[in-house]
């Protein structure tokens, strides 16, 4: 016990003064504030249940309204047919025609017109008057009402047929979806409202059904509108504990209670009732619908109301949490108006590490501490003036290097062009070496005639169209050069002799192997988001794959080759070591058709 009472003695002293400061806010803060969410938990629960509870009971109050209503708008549209001159027709026995002529009537177009208008509503899937006649009867093909009557035989194998047959009370029936045909849900609707009727036929008392057909979705989305719980399921039932509507499916077979339950408790209280369903207690609340046989149904299971008062707590921790940091905040601050200087100074040593150190402020006291910031500031200033000449000399390796490629680039061009001069003079042309002569010196005069390295896209055209214009003196114009650069271009920087030594190579090693020693050299240009592209493409032998991958290396351009790619790679090594590495040349090449040159700039 002494030896570990000795160990935390020890630890706390080698802490800092501000830890320490900070430590001690924090354990006077916290200990009254852990027993809080302990000590109100089971309460919280029993809040937040009610909570839910009562924001469920409102939720149902203001829906089954709107649920009434839409059963209001149903039996609205029924009574306008109903009270319609031709139902009362219909079902009247004093009428003297028979149904084919009360069909081709202008009541039954009326009724026709007065079915379509009614089915328009956004509510309404359709309307029909199934008629217990043969089907062969030509009241379905060729009357005003065959667009809405349809016989019997179309639904007798249908549950609500059933229900009406077994059931000769019944004259009215809201019919979930299970009690429709595959056929009505498909064409008309999932949901019905469907009364029954008699009507005379050939002398004789027949049965006929008025079904108006609407959709489920409706009802769903009115659940689904006013449930405040994503955890709880409200539904609808009618007196068969058929599912009228539901706001999940899965939920409200789990959480089903039977129509004779919801009548009990409906009669007995007004307020949820708790239930054990599969060892959970559900808490559920029903709601009767008017004009109907139905029961709404809000089922909440407990467990997501544990998770939630879980989830209440875990907020209520980092609250807690928030008001620890906003604790230790103000702790290290009470405790840096001792220690600000000193960690100033600690702080800027670390951060050597990841780079160069930074000045700190000068001290405003000359005490220990104001001397060791002088000290600091001194040693900063000597390790930037260091890097600062190591970057210099650098820098100046970087200018060297460059101009000593650029040198190498002249005499290369210059050795080609004399060998052709000369070439030449050997066969006696001496008017073409005059002009020759004339064209070189203009060449070298817009070479040299500045000292900087830079020349422009412009000058670089005129550099290389004076190339080839020598070239093919000697080649007998076997060669077409053709540069399309914009306009805006043309006055942009480019290190001089650019062009020509990519040129060059494409009529040395690419036109003039092909065998009618012919060809064509386009050079043009374009601008984009990283900056500009000069594409300079022949119609030469191309380049063998095991050439290609070694071109812009500094080595002969493949083993055995007696030609080097010095031009090229020289070329391409300037561009990058002005611009960097994303710049410089980029070769593409398919054999026996031609190559291109992509150049970077930026």
């Amino acid at each position: 016990m002494s030896s570990f009472v000795h160990k935390m003695r020890l630890f706390y002293r080698n802490l800092r003064l501000q830890t320490k400061l900070t430590i001690t806010h924090l354990v006077i803060v916290s200990i009254p504030m852990v027993a809080i969410p302990v000590i109100f938990f089971a309460q919280l629960y029993d809040m937040i249940v009610a909570d839910t509870v009562r924001q469920e009971q409102e939720a149902a109050i203001q829906t089954a309204p709107l649920i009434e209503k839409t059963v209001e708008n149903i039996l609205s549209v029924h009574d306008q047919l109903t009270e319609h001159e031709f139902y009362g027709s219909l079902v009247s026995p004093a009428r003297a025609e028979d149904l084919e002529i009360l069909a081709a009537s202008e009541e039954a177009r009326d009724f026709q017109k007065e079915v379509q208008e009614l089915s328009e509503d956004e509510l309404i899937g359709d309307i029909r008057l199934y008629l217990d006649i043969p089907g062969t009867d030509p009241l379905f093909t060729d009357h005003a009402l065959e667009e809405v009557a349809a016989p019997m035989d179309l639904v007798r194998r249908t549950y609500w047929y059933g229900i009406f047959a077994g059931e000769p009370s019944t004259a009215r029936l809201f019919c979930p979806a299970f009690y429709l045909g595959s056929y009505e849900k498909n064409a008309y609707g999932n949901l019905a409202y469907i009364t029954r009727g008699r009507m005379i036929y050939e002398g004789k008392w027949t049965i006929f059904y008025l079904a108006i057909y609407f959709s489920q979705e409706k009802l769903d989305e009115l659940l689904k509108d006013h449930l405040t719980s994503n955890s709880s399921v409200a539904y609808i039932i009618n007196n068969r504990d058929s599912m009228v509507a539901t706001t999940d499916l899965a939920l409200s077979g789990t959480y089903h209670f039977s129509y004779e339950t919801v009548q009990e408790s409906v009669m007995s209280s007004n307020n949820f009732i708790t239930k054990n369903i599969l060892g959970e207690d559900v808490y559920a609340g029903f709601n009767r619908i008017r004009n109907t046989d139905w029961y709404m149904v809000v089922a909440i299971p407990s467990e997501p109301l544990l998770r939630k008062s879980r989830i209440f707590i875990g907020l209520f921790g980092l609250v807690y949490l928030g008001c620890i940091i906003a604790c230790f905040m103000i702790a290290t601050l009470l405790s840096r108006s001792l220690t600000n200087r000193l960690s100033a100074v600690i702080d800027q040593m670390s951060k050597c590490r990841l780079g160069l150190p930074a000045a700190l402020p000068a001290p405003d006291a000359q005490d220990e501490i104001g001397e060791l910031v002088d000290s600091y500031n001194y040693m900063t200033r000597m390790i930037h003036d260091l890097v600062e000449e190591q970057a210099k000399a650098a820098e100046d390796l970087r200018i060297a290097e460059f101009n000593s490629l650029q040198a190498q680039m002249n005499p290369h061009f210059l050795y080609n062009t004399m060998d052709m001069i000369n070439w030449l003079s050997q066969q006696g042309r001496s008017l073409e070496v005059t002009i020759a002569i004339q064209k070189l010196s203009r060449f070298y005069k817009l070479t040299l005639s500045r000292k900087q390295s830079l020349s422009t896209i412009q000058d670089e055209l005129e550099h290389v169209s004076i190339y080839v214009e020598l070239l093919n003196m000697r080649f007998a114009d076997n060669i077409d050069f053709i540069a399309d650069m914009p306009d805006s271009l043309m006055e942009r920087p480019i290190p001089k002799l650019t062009f020509q030594p990519v040129v060059e190579n494409s009529i040395l090693h690419g036109i003039m192997e092909k065998e009618e020693k012919e060809g064509t050299i386009v050079l043009t240009g374009w601008e984009d988001e990283k900056g500009i592209v000069i594409l300079i493409s022949d119609d030469g032998v191309g380049i063998q794959p095991e050439v290609l991958e070694n071109i812009l290396a500094e080595k002969k351009i493949a083993p055995g080759s007696s030609g080097t790619n010095i031009a090229v790679y020289n070329t391409h090594r300037r561009l990058q070591l002005m611009y960097g590495k994303g710049y410089g040349l980029k070769y593409s090449s398919t054999p026996g058709e031609g190559t291109e040159v992509e150049i970077r700039i930026p």
